[in-house]
């Protein structure tokens, strides 16, 4: 790199808030290069040119045309903080609405191998500055199984810059039938056990961890538990043996889209130190919601996907339990349809008490994070998680799962961490009702007392939540990458100018 030039830095994704998302990880991509750009970084970031997405852009402004590549176009945005964006619209991508990964029965799209093959293909082109933009990086940063073949198109390209790879959770790993391999042209030892072939299948997940040179995921203890047979999908010989290079960096949020010091979904707006919107913001919810909770009854919230590794089913098995303590239980989520049942059922059983959303609203959740007291998180295993941080910024207290991120994220409740401002919430060891019921009556011990309930909400609400000591770290981590590639493959690092 030229002395004085800022370092370049690409980003692919699958998804990226606000164009397209479906889950965290578009939270992530959606921040991260912003807040690089912001700190002085050269930063751009590619995602599929889906229909939703493209739609969304253009209600911005118009989109400019930057390169032509096969059958498809690349085409320009900015995210939110101006930090550049490119769409790769093709027919593959652009005739696909809704679910990017499943279609509307919950299966992976049949040509899910072609398609993000293909991204992975376009990323290797930008990086090898093939389709002529006069811009190649010094890092390519891939995200998720989505973009796990990036890393091995770099390597079969000779393309001189290093990699990084992000594991956002190893339980979705992007496996396919290995004839797929004939179909997108890859070379014959990709089936090999010590390259792509896991179980008889061709992992996309696996690739990026083989092929990149280095690998992160979005919490330390997290890092740590992949490594294990307990947590590790099948790659935990893999990830031990990539140990030197597997880097744990926990995720932060974007604190101006989440402020409620600003935030225009709310009815009245608060701080750390002025918190009396959030009273408003709590009778607000109330009357949206139809629950009726009394001063001495907190608000529980669940936002996340109804799935087992957010041990949904552990709250619902818990719901009445709650209800008795009392507590009044607000739900907004999508997902499993036997989940769903069951909290319709009761709901419609105890509708003043209980309430349940599921068509995810990103202005409602807003307004849920604001008007809840309680944020609970019984997860299995939480990679980073960012529900838990959207909450402590409104100043709503963390009940979690003793796991992953959630450890690292959320300062368990004690009487010298309330006095010198570290605790932050309520860690519970267990995926059981008896455990969960147990941390909620322990929280609702400390809300009684109105006085540290107010002083651990500010606690919460100063915790530093944003991206901006995240993005630094993976800085430090890019110039580790670029040296690893120096290292590895002295001639092939010599740019092109």
């Amino acid at each position: 790199m030229p002395e004085g030039r800022p370092l370049r830095i690409l980003h692919v994704a699958g998804e990226v808030y606000p164009f397209l998302k479906t889950g965290g990880l578009a939270d992530v991509v959606g921040a991260l290069p912003d807040a690089l750009h912001t700190l002085g970084f050269d930063v751009r970031v590619l995602m599929p040119g889906y229909g939703a997405a493209l739609e969304r852009a253009r209600n911005e402004g118009p989109l400019d045309v930057v390169a032509h590549w096969h059958d498809g176009r690349l085409l320009a945005s900015t995210l939110p903080r101006g930090c550049p964006i490119w769409f790769y619209e093709t027919e593959a991508f652009t005739e696909r609405w809704g679910n990017p990964y499943d279609n509307p029965a919950g299966y992976p799209w049949a040509d899910n191998a072609d398609r993000f093959d293909e991204l992975a293909r376009v990323g290797a082109a930008l990086a090898d500055d093939a389709m002529g933009v006069g811009w190649r990086p010094d890092v390519v940063h891939a995200h998720d199984w989505h973009t796990g073949m990036l890393p091995v198109h770099l390597q079969l390209a000779r393309v001189p810059a290093a990699s990084v790879f992000t594991i956002h959770n190893l339980a979705h790993q992007g496996l396919f039938e290995l004839p797929a391999r004939e179909r997108l042209g890859l070379p014959g030892w990709v089936e090999h056990w010590q390259a792509l072939e896991f179980q008889g299948l061709l992992s996309f997940m696996k690739g990026g961890i083989g092929f990149s040179d280095k690998v992160t995921t979005v919490s330390h203890t997290y890092a740590r538990e992949i490594r294990t047979p307990a947590s590790g999908e099948g790659l935990d010989g893999l990830l031990a043996w990539r140990g030197a290079d597997l880097v744990g960096i926990a995720n932060g949020i974007d604190t101006d889209t989440w402020d409620p010091a600003t935030d225009p979904t709310l009815p009245a707006t608060y701080t750390a130190d002025a918190p009396e919107g959030k009273a408003a913001a709590r009778q607000a919810l109330l009357q949206e919601t139809g629950l009726r909770a009394g001063a001495r009854t907190p608000i529980l919230a669940f936002v996340g996907r109804l799935a087992a590794q957010k041990g949904i089913d552990v709250l619902v098995d818990a719901i009445d339990d709650l209800i008795a303590l009392p507590a009044a239980v607000v739900l907004l989520g999508s997902g499993d349809p036997a989940v769903r049942t069951r909290l319709e059922a009761a709901a419609k059983r105890h509708p003043s008490k209980v309430h349940a959303t599921f068509a995810f609203d990103e202005p409602y959740a807003h307004r849920l994070y604001a008007g809840a007291d309680m944020l609970v998180m019984p997860s299995r295993f939480e990679p980073c998680g960012l529900s838990q941080l959207n909450a402590m910024r409104y100043g709503t207290i963390p009940v979690v799962q003793r796991t992953g991120g959630l450890i690292e994220t959320v300062t368990d409740f004690t009487e010298t961490g309330l006095a010198d401002g570290r605790a932050t919430g309520f860690q519970f060891d267990g995926i059981s009702t008896t455990a969960l019921v147990a941390a909620v009556r322990r929280a609702r011990s400390q809300f009684l007392r109105q006085a540290r309930w107010r002083q651990l909400v500010g606690n919460a609400m100063r915790r530093d939540v944003s991206w901006t000591r995240s993005a630094r770290a993976y800085a430090a981590l890019y110039e580790e990458a670029r040296d690893v590639r120096r290292r590895r493959f002295p001639y092939h690092t010599r740019h092109r100018r």
